[in-house]
């Protein structure tokens, strides 16, 4: 959806350019830079919303503090043990 601003952006700026009335060039002129900026933002959005986090993959609480409690036991295991 956000590329059919960017096409009226376009259509906009060239029937600004081809126009040969000074209030008419303006406001194509402004309304090609309103419908761009849309269309940045739209771009913009639509990589965002593609960036988003898969939460399957997140680690709760409890199998947080199993994995910090196997790395400290294997520490202790470490330093435990006559050097070599």
């Amino acid at each position: 959806m956000h590329w059919l601003f960017l096409l009226l952006a376009l259509a906009a700026m060239a029937l600004g350019f081809l126009t040969a009335s000074m209030p008419l060039l303006l406001g194509c002129l402004l309304a090609a830079l309103v419908l761009f900026v849309l269309w940045i933002l739209g771009l913009y959005q639509a990589r965002v919303a593609g960036s988003g986090r898969d939460t399957s993959m997140m680690i709760d609480p409890a199998e947080l503090r199993r994995l910090r409690d196997q790395v400290q036991a294997r520490k202790t295991e470490s330093s435990d043990l006559p050097p070599q």
